[in-house]
């Protein structure tokens, strides 16, 4: 049924709780998993961090998946999260869009935008997200 997962990575500590999940939904269906992280930094500087951060938690993601036989990819985007998640999730590979929240309400999503909001309300497909 989920023969393709794109997985969102936002770098924080509420990923580790999808990508458990993530991992036995995996195993079950013999889905491949593709990781993805939207890099929206201001200066070079941040963007040199977030990219260093990046890796490292792609790089343990993915041992963790490799470890369970799980076929996994990744890839990521520069820009506005919002957007470039909604574009890439949309992509007609995916089975399923999974993420984590973090659970923002009221006035921070106004402020900071809300990617699982924007996902819940515009994606034509299985979508999973999972409180962190």
């Amino acid at each position: 049924m989920y023969k393709n997962i794109l997985l969102l990575i936002d770098c924080s500590h509420v990923d580790q709780t999808i990508v458990y999940h993530i991992k036995d939904l995996a195993r079950i269906h013999g889905s491949r998993v593709h990781l993805f992280n939207v890099i929206h930094a201001h200066t070079m500087d941040q963007e040199r961090i977030m990219t260093e951060q990046q890796t490292e938690y792609f790089e343990k993601f993915t041992k963790e998946f490799q470890e369970a036989n799980i076929e996994v990819e990744s890839s990521t985007a520069l820009g506005e999260p919002n957007e470039l998640v909604l574009q890439k999730a949309s992509e007609p590979i995916w089975d399923l869009v999974a993420m984590a929240t973090h659970g923002h309400k009221g006035i921070s999503d106004f402020i900071l935008g809300s990617v699982s909001d924007k996902l819940k309300h515009k994606l034509n497909k299985p979508l999973l997200l999972i409180h962190g």
